[in-house]
């Protein structure tokens, strides 16, 4: 979504994505991809931007959770979270709870004593084959498309709406473009990552498990997801 953006003067900031909205809000960021969980309840001064979102369409790839039980014997078991990844870890609740029907003692941080761990984005990626010590290993996207038979929302793009039109125009613009030339150069690649050790073949399936624009499915599966949390709210 940011291959453009330098070409234009749009200055590009790297944050965690549960440091965004807050960015966003206080004027430090014009713009950026917020969880989605963020993106629900937008205060009056941000809107989103014209169906930009990270979705994944049957596995996600890099959102994995490790267990050393079965996922349905986790009644009473501690899983380590990772606090930069709000949506990942509500969507874990999600289907631990509802789908599975099981609730674990605690959700703690990765160094805390742990029978299960969540690992989102490059980690989840290095990981994805699986974890020494849990043999077990379940994909978020995977479980909630089994389960709904809908693709999975993660996160989408945010912008201020004080943002001069035309400023706000030349973003969308670089968007639009940015995910163009992304694609482009994407079947030109020929050697593994320099950030996560991935083989060229395996990038291609990961993205191509990927959208970046919210259509009807992607709408039903952020309601949905909005019924599940209001049930676990009553839990």
């Amino acid at each position: 979504m940011y291959f453009d953006m330098g070409k234009r003067g749009i200055q590009v900031e790297e944050l965690l994505p549960s440091e965004m909205t807050a960015a966003i809000e206080e004027n430090r960021l014009q713009g950026g991809l917020v969880p989605l969980v963020d993106a629900f309840d937008l205060p009056d001064g941000l809107r989103t931007v014209s169906g930009f979102c990270i979705a994944t369409v049957s596995s996600a790839g890099s959102v994995k959770l490790h267990t050393k039980a079965p996922i349905e014997e986790l009644a009473g078991a501690t899983i380590a979270v990772p606090e930069e990844a709000p949506t990942a870890v509500k969507l874990l609740k999600v289907l631990l709870t509802l789908k599975h029907g099981v609730t674990p003692a605690a959700y703690v941080g990765p160094d805390d004593p742990h029978d299960g761990q969540l690992m989102v984005g490059n980690l989840g990626l290095r990981h994805r084959r699986g974890l020494r010590g849990f043999e077990h290993t379940y994909d978020l996207g995977e479980e909630w498309s089994r389960w709904t038979g809908l693709p999975f929302v993660f996160a989408r793009w945010v912008m201020r709406n004080d943002l001069e039109r035309q400023d706000a125009l030349v973003i969308e613009d670089s968007l639009y473009t940015s995910l163009q030339d992304w694609a482009d150069g994407l079947y030109r690649v020929s050697g593994p990552s320099d950030r996560v050790p991935i083989h060229p073949q395996e990038i291609h399936v990961y993205t191509q498990g990927l959208r970046y624009y919210m259509g009807v499915s992607e709408d039903k599966s952020v309601a949905l997801f909005k019924e599940y949390l209001a049930q676990l709210e009553k839990n």
